[in-house]
C-alpha cells in the first residue's frame, strides 16, 4: 500500500439494541464510500459486522471463538459495490462483542498489509457499547485491552469509536455501559485511539471523518522573539472551509469506438486589435494597463516584478496587548495553529512557558508573517495561547490573520444606550426575549450540544455527494428528497417549536408588527415607535415607496408622512438639517393661522419633530424650537394652542434620551409647568 492511501476496516454493530440507529449508520458509512470514490479512490475498504446468527471469520475458522461475527467484504479497493454493501447492512438477532470484532477487524489488517508496509491503517468501530464482552481465558478485561492497543500501536494501526447513545431504554445495564466505557477509553492510554460519543442522528453523519486530509506545515521556521532569541516553530491549517470538489469540463465529442479517449475539453484565447481583424496579438505585443481617471496607465512585467514588496520568510514578534483589544470581528481568514518544532526540546519548553504567561496575564501577542520566500504580501495576525489539558500534547497558539486599515468596513450607527426609554424593551418584553433565548438553547446542561461544528456535517457537500453517486449510475436520476438529518441543521427542530408554542406566541405578541397596506413597495425603513405625550401605544413599522422618498418639501396636504419621507432619505448628508427646517416652518405657519383643526396638525407635526429628533439625536435644534415656539404663542397670545399644547405634557428632549442634549431631566419635566402661560381674565 502506497504512503499517501488507507486501508480501512469498519466494524458495524447490527445486534438488536442497534436496530433503530442502522439506517442513520448505513447513511454515515454510505457518504464516507462516497467521498473515497471522490477524493481516495485507491483507499481500501473492509467490512466486518457483529451481533450475527451466523460467524463468518478467519479467526473462527482457524482456532475457534470469535463468534456471531461475519465478514461482509474482505479488504479491497473502494467502488460501486460497496457503497450498496454498507445501504444494505443485515440486521442481526443476538448481541455482539466489540473487542472480539475489534481483534478481527486487526487482524484482517495485519494479514492484509504486515509491519512492512506503508501508508495508513484504521479501525472503525460503531456501536452503542451497551452489551457485555466475554472474559478473556487468561487476566482480566483491561490487561486484554492493554494488549491489544499495544499491538495496534506496533502495527502502526488507529482506532476510532464511535458510540452510540441515542436510544439508551431503561433496562440498559449501566454496570456494563460503564465498563465498556472505561475499556474503550484504555485503547487511548497505549495506542492512537479516540472515542466520540453521539446522541442524534446528526452528531453520528459528522462524527466519522468522511474525508483525509493530511497535516502538511505551512511554515517551518522561527518565531523571532528579538535579534538574539528565536523559537524553532511549525504551522499547521486548523480550520478551513471544504469546497466542492473540482468539477472539470467534459466532451462528447469523442467517437464512440474510442476506448481510450480523454473527453477533455481545451481552452484557447486569441488576442486581437478589435472583433473586425483577422490579425492576433502575440504574448509580447500584449501589456497589462489599469484605469487611472480617464486614462489606462500601461505597465510592464518588469515593472510589475519591481513593485512587488520583497520579503523575507519568518515570523517576528511585535508586541503584545490585552486580549479584549482584539475583537473577535477581526479575525480575517481561515485558523492557524502554531506548534513548537518536535524535535526541539528547547521549542517546545519555550513556546510552553510564553503560552502559559500569556493566558495567566490575559495577553495576546501580535506578530509579522511571511510564510514562504518571495511572498508577495505580508501578514500581521494575533497569536492566542492554547493551553494543552494533556501531558502528551505540548502547548501552542492559534494564529489569527488581523485586518489592515484598508480592510475595515466603518457602518456607522447610532449607539442603543443613546436611545430614549420608549425605544427600548420593558421589563415584559425583555421577560419573553429571555425566555425564547432559553427555549432555544442549544447546549441544555443534561443533553448534548446541538450543532457542535465538530460533530456537524456540511449538508450542501453531503447532498452533493449523494446526487453525484446516484448519477454515477444513471444519467436520468432524480434530485432525492432531503434527508432528515439535514433538516436539523437548516430549519428549527419542529418539535421544540411545537411543545413551545406559547413562548413564541408571547415574543410575537410583544413585539407586533404591522404592514402599511398603502405603503407595499418599500425600497426604505423607518422604525416609528409612540412618540413622547402621544396616545398611540402601537409600535408601527413605517415603508415608504421609493418614488415617494423623492419628497423635499413638507407640504400642506401629509406635512407628517412627507416630513418621515424626507427623514428617511439616504441620498444626502443634508436631508437631516434640511427636513426639520421645513419642519419648523410648517408648525409656525399652522400656529399662526392656528384653528382648532390646524392645531391638531400642529401638535402632531411637534410630536412628529421630537421623534425623528431624538431618533437622528439633533435634541438641540428641537428644544431651541420649543422655547421659540412657547414665546411665539405668548406673544401672539394664542391660549386656546397653548392650553392644548400644555395638557400634552410635550417637553425638551433631556438628556437621558439624547446623550448631545445639555437638558436635564428635571428641568426637562418641568418646561410645561414652568412656560404654562396665565392670561388676565
Amino acid at each position: 500500500m502506497a504512503r499517501n492511501r488507507e486501508g480501512l476496516v469498519l466494524l458495524v454493530d447490527i445486534g438488536p439494541a442497534m436496530h433503530s440507529v442502522l439506517p442513520d449508520v448505513e447513511k454515515t458509512c454510505s457518504l464516507l464510500m462516497q467521498k473515497k470514490l471522490i477524493y481516495n479512490k485507491f483507499d481500501e475498504v473492509g467490512i466486518v459486522v457483529f451481533g450475527t446468527q451466523e460467524t463468518e471469520n478467519e479467526l473462527a475458522r482457524d482456532i475457534g471463538g470469535y463468534e456471531n461475527i461475519k465478514v461482509l467484504r474482505n479488504i479491497k479497493v473502494v467502488d460501486e459495490l460497496v457503497v450498496d454493501l454498507v445501504k444494505r447492512l443485515p440486521r442481526g438477532p443476538v448481541a455482539g462483542d466489540f473487542l472480539d470484532a475489534l481483534i478481527v477487524g486487526m487482524d484482517m489488517l495485519i494479514k492484509m498489509y504486515g509491519a512492512g508496509q506503508k501508508g495508513k491503517k484504521r479501525l472503525c468501530l460503531i456501536t452503542n457499547a451497551a452489551c457485555p464482552t466475554k472474559d478473556p481465558f487468561e487476566g482480566t478485561k483491561d490487561e486484554q485491552v492493554s494488549t491489544i492497543a499495544v499491538k495496534m500501536a506496533a502495527e502502526g494501526i488507529k482506532m476510532e469509536s464511535i458510540v452510540m447513545r441515542a436510544d439508551a431504554s431503561g433496562d440498559v445495564d449501566e454496570r456494563i455501559i460503564e465498563e465498556n466505557d472505561h475499556l474503550l477509553t484504555l485503547f487511548s492510554t497505549n495506542a492512537i485511539a479516540k472515542t466520540v460519543y453521539v446522541e442524534s442522528p446528526l452528531s453520528l453523519l459528522g462524527s466519522l471523518k468522511t474525508r483525509r486530509v493530511a497535516p502538511v506545515t505551512l511554515f517551518r521556521g522561527d518565531l523571532e522573539i528579538n535579534a538574539s532569541m528565536k523559537i524553532k516553530v511549525w504551522v499547521y491549517k486548523k480550520v478551513a472551509e471544504e469546497r466542492l470538489p473540482t468539477l472539470k469540463m467534459y466532451s462528447d465529442k469523442a467517437p464512440p469506438s474510442d476506448k481510450f479517449a480523454k473527453h477533455e475539453v481545451k481552452i484557447d484565447y486569441d488576442y486581437k486589435v478589435t472583433a473586425e481583424t483577422s490579425e492576433v496579438l502575440a504574448p509580447e505585443e500584449r501589456i497589462k494597463g489599469f484605469r487611472y481617471g480617464p486614462h489606462v496607465i500601461p505597465i510592464s512585467p518588469d515593472e510589475m516584478e519591481t513593485l512587488k514588496f520583497k520579503t523575507e520568510k519568518g515570523m517576528k514578534l511585535l508586541g503584545f496587548t490585552d486580549a479584549s483589544n482584539i475583537l473577535r470581528h477581526y479575525y480575517m481568514k481561515d485558523v492557524n495553529i502554531v506548534v513548537p518544532d518536535p524535535s526541539k526540546e528547547k521549542s517546545v519548553i519555550a513556546v510552553s512557558a510564553l503560552a502559559r504567561e500569556m493566558r495567566q496575564t490575559n495577553k495576546v501577542a501580535i506578530v509579522r508573517c511571511v510564510w514562504r520566500n518571495g511572498q508577495g504580501n505580508v501578514v500581521v495576525g494575533v497569536l492566542t495561547p492554547n493551553v494543552s489539558e494533556r501531558d502528551d500534547t505540548p502547548d501552542s497558539f492559534y494564529f489569527n490573520v488581523l485586518p489592515f486599515a484598508e480592510d475595515v468596513r466603518e457602518f456607522p450607527f447610532p449607539s442603543f444606550s443613546r436611545f430614549p426609554a420608549s425605544l427600548k424593551p420593558d421589563e415584559q418584553q425583555q421577560a419573553v426575549a429571555d425566555n425564547l433565548v432559553k427555549m432555544l438553547d442549544l447546549a441544555p446542561s443534561p443533553k448534548e450540544e446541538v450543532l457542535k461544528p465538530e460533530l456537524t456535517p456540511n449538508p450542501v457537500l453531503q447532498r452533493f455527494y449523494e446526487y453525484l453517486e446516484l448519477k454515477s449510475k444513471s444519467t436520468d436520476a432524480a434530485l432525492p428528497p432531503m434527508n432528515e438529518a439535514f433538516k436539523r441543521i437548516m430549519e428549527q427542530d419542529p418539535e421544540l417549536s411545537s411543545s413551545n408554542k406559547s413562548i413564541m406566541d408571547s415574543f410575537s405578541g410583544s413585539f407586533e408588527v404591522k404592514e402599511n397596506p398603502k405603503l407595499r413597495k418599500a425600497s426604505k425603513r423607518l422604525l416609528r415607535d409612540k412618540p413622547s405625550g402621544s396616545d398611540d401605544e402601537d409600535n408601527r413599522m413605517i415603508t415608504y415607496n421609493a418614488n415617494e422618498n423623492s419628497i423635499d418639501t413638507v407640504g400642506d396636504a401629509n406635512p407628517v408622512q412627507n416630513f418621515e419621507a424626507m427623514m428617511s432619505r439616504r441620498d444626502g448628508s443634508d436631508w437631516t438639517d434640511k427636513a426639520i427646517s421645513e419642519m419648523k416652518k410648517r408648525i409656525v405657519k399652522l400656529v399662526e393661522d392656528s384653528t382648532t383643526d390646524e392645531g391638531d396638525k400642529a401638535l402632531e407635526c411637534l410630536l412628529s419633530l421630537r421623534k425623528c429628533c431624538v431618533l437622528e439625536q439633533e435634541p438641540k435644534q428641537f428644544n431651541e424650537f420649543l422655547n421659540h415656539l412657547y414665546e411665539l404663542c405668548q406673544e401672539k397670545k394664542l391660549s386656546h394652542f397653548l392650553e392644548h399644547f400644555t395638557s400634552k405634557k410635550i417637553t425638551m428632549i433631556p438628556k437621558s434620551e439624547a446623550a448631545d442634549s445639555d437638558v436635564a431631566d428635571e428641568e426637562a419635566a418641568d418646561f410645561a409647568v414652568k412656560q404654562e402661560p396665565k392670561f388676565e381674565t
